[in-house]
C-alpha cells in the first residue's frame, strides 16, 4: 500500500484541477498585549503585522498548486484591496487566476482573525471579524463566470466545486459541471458548508460529521448510526462515494458496494489549527481520484495530507514532499 500511495503522489504534477467556487480573503491581525484599556476593561493590543492569505475556494487552489498539480480556479472577488491580495498570493503559488471576475460591485468577502499575545508568547486567536460578501445575484456576472467555465472545462482532468453559500456556484453552473460529469466521466467532487443537497450527482462530496448532522438533521451518537447515515446521505446525492472527516476520530468512506472504511486519524490527536484543513483533504482526494486511485486509496492520501495541515498554523497548505514523508514514516 505504502508503494502505492507513493506512486499516486509522483503522478500529482501531471494532473490539471479546476476549482469553482467562492474564493475569501483570510487575514491574520497579530498583536501583542500592552495594557488594559482606561476606557473599558479590554485588553489594548499593539499592532504587529497582518497577513492575508487565500481562503476558501482559492486555499483549495492553493493545496492543489503546493501539491503540485497545475490549478485553475474561477470565482469573484471585489476591486478592492482584500481582492488585490488575494490575487497576488495565488499568482504566487502559481495557481491560474484567468478564471476569476473582479468587479467594484462586488465585496472580497474577507475573514480577519486577531491573535493576541504577551512578549515572547505564542499569538492565540481572540475573535474573527467577518466581512460577508453579498450572495451573487448579478446576471452579468453570472453570465461571465459561464463563460469562463466554458474556456477552462475542456483542459480540466477534475474539478472541485468549493461552495461557502457566496453564489459562485449557481444553478447554471451546477448544471453544466453535472452535465461534463455525466457524459464525459469528468470527477467532480464537492465541500459544500451549507448547500450539500443542492450538489447531487457528482463522484464525491467531502463534509465533516458536523455538516451530515445538519443535513440529515440528528445527531449521530455511535458508529453504526453514523456509517447508517452516511449511507444515507450518499444515496440521497447519488454520490458514488461520500468522506466525512470526523477530526480526531479520523475519516469514514461510504462508497456504493462497498463496506464502510474507517481510517483513523495520522499523527497527533492535538490539532495545532483546523482552519482550512478541509481545503486539503479535497484537494488530496481529487487529485488522488484524477490520478487513478480508487476510493479506499484517495481516502487515505487525504487522511495523511489532512494530519499534516492542522499541525500548521493559520490557513495553511501541504506539499506532496511533506505527503511522501508521511506516507513513508507510516507503519
Amino acid at each position: 500500500m505504502r508503494e502505492r500511495l507513493t506512486n499516486l503522489v509522483r503522478e500529482f504534477a501531471k494532473r490539471r484541477v479546476l476549482v469553482v467556487g467562492d474564493l475569501v480573503a483570510d487575514q491574520f491581525l497579530y498583536g501583542e498585549i500592552s495594557r488594559v484599556s482606561r476606557e473599558a476593561p479590554v485588553l489594548i493590543l499593539r499592532h504587529e503585522r497582518t497577513e492575508t492569505v487565500p481562503g476558501g475556494a482559492a486555499n483549495c487552489a492553493v493545496n492543489l498548486a503546493s501539491l503540485g498539480a497545475q490549478a485553475t480556479i474561477i470565482g469573484t472577488t471585489g476591486s478592492d484591496a482584500a481582492g488585490d491580495a488575494l490575487l497576488d498570493k495565488l499568482r504566487a503559488t502559481g495557481v491560474d487566476c484567468a478564471g476569476i471576475v473582479r468587479s467594484p460591485e462586488l465585496r472580497t468577502a474577507t475573514k480577519v482573525r486577531i491573535l493576541a499575545g504577551q512578549a515572547h508568547s505564542m499569538r492565540q486567536q481572540v475573535i474573527r471579524v467577518d466581512y460577508e460578501s453579498e450572495p451573487l445575484s448579478n446576471a452579468r456576472i453570472q453570465t461571465e463566470i459561464n463563460a469562463r467555465l466554458s474556456e477552462a472545462l475542456p483542459r480540466a482532468e477534475a474539478v472541485i466545486i468549493s461552495d461557502y453559500n457566496y453564489g459562485v456556484a449557481g444553478a447554471e453552473t451546477v448544471a453544466r459541471l453535472r452535465e461534463a460529469s455525466k457524459q464525459g466521466g469528468l470527477p467532480v467532487l464537492v465541500d459544500s458548508r451549507f448547500r450539500s443537497l443542492d450538489f447531487t450527482g457528482f463522484t464525491s462530496a467531502t463534509p465533516n460529521e458536523d455538516e451530515v448532522e445538519g443535513v440529515l438533521g440528528r445527531r449521530l451518537t455511535d458508529t453504526v448510526t453514523l456509517e447508517a447515515a452516511a449511507s444515507e446521505l450518499r444515496e440521497r446525492l447519488r454520490h458514488q462515494a461520500l468522506l466525512i472527516t470526523r477530526g480526531s476520530q479520523g475519516m469514514l468512506l461510504v462508497e456504493a458496494g462497498a463496506k464502510p472504511l474507517h481510517l483513523a486519524a495520522v499523527g497527533s490527536r492535538e490539532a495545532v489549527d483546523v482552519t482550512g484543513a478541509g481545503d486539503t483533504v479535497i484537494a488530496a482526494y481529487t487529485l488522488a481520484l484524477a490520478s487513478g486511485a480508487s476510493f479506499p486509496d484517495a481516502a487515505r492520501l487525504a487522511n495523511y495530507a489532512g494530519g499534516i495541515v492542522v499541525m500548521k498554523r493559520g490557513t495553511a497548505s501541504v506539499e506532496a514532499r511533506e505527503l511522501l514523508s508521511s506516507i513513508g514514516e507510516s507503519e
